[in-house]
């Protein structure tokens, strides 16, 4: 069932139906269903976390809303918002969620820090989240669409106890990234280092 809420707080300016439709128009059709999911998990999580549930309402609503973009958009976006120059190196994964919070201030005029971090850490974790960010991350790995091996221990997880969970996705991610010989962000690896190894 979905719980819809009602924005009251103004962390975006506008009515949760005002923010679908421009989703709507950021994003393909599956990538939408996705940010549902992601939405109407962060809400529970929030529920249990006592964190705002507009806040993980609006975080998981926007989370992949530059998902979609061109690498071209995201290098242009790079130099507008003059961001580190490393960040050229790297890709969408990476990019959708440090450059994606910059597109969504200035597109969707959400300005609350503590919703654009947790964008900005979805992907990657960090070494320090707050339980907005830890929600948003695992509810992004974890939302109702999501099937992969342990999939339902990582969702029993999340809902028993939230920095176990943190733990299992970054060591998850962590370990496809390296059994696939692909690069790994810097600070993918910092967020392993703080909440899997020094646990």
């Amino acid at each position: 069932m979905v719980k819809e809420i009602e924005y009251q707080e103004h962390f975006f300016p506008g009515t949760r139906q005002e923010l679908l439709n421009k989703l709507k128009q950021s994003v393909k059709e599956k990538r939408y269903r996705h940010i549902l999911g992601v939405e109407q998990t962060a809400i529970s999580l929030a529920e249990i976390n006592q964190v705002d549930l507009e806040k993980a309402s609006v975080a998981g609503l926007v989370h992949d809303y530059a998902k979609e973009r061109t690498t071209a958009e995201f290098k242009a976006a790079i130099q507008q918002y003059q961001l580190d120059s490393d960040l050229l190196n790297w890709g969408n994964f990476i990019w959708h969620g440090v450059v994606g919070a910059e597109i969504i201030r200035d597109e969707l005029k959400i300005t609350d820090p503590e919703i654009l971090n947790a964008v900005r850490r979805h992907t990657v974790g960090a070494v320090k989240m707050t339980k907005l960010d830890k929600l948003i991350y695992v509810a992004d790995f974890i939302e109702p669409s999501r099937d992969f091996p342990d999939v339902e221990f990582a969702r029993s997880l999340a809902f028993a106890d939230l920095d176990q969970a943190v733990r299992f996705e970054t060591k998850h991610t962590l370990e496809y990234l390296v059994n696939s010989s692909q690069t790994i962000y810097p600070p993918a690896i910092d967020t392993y280092n703080q909440w899997v190894v020094k646990k």
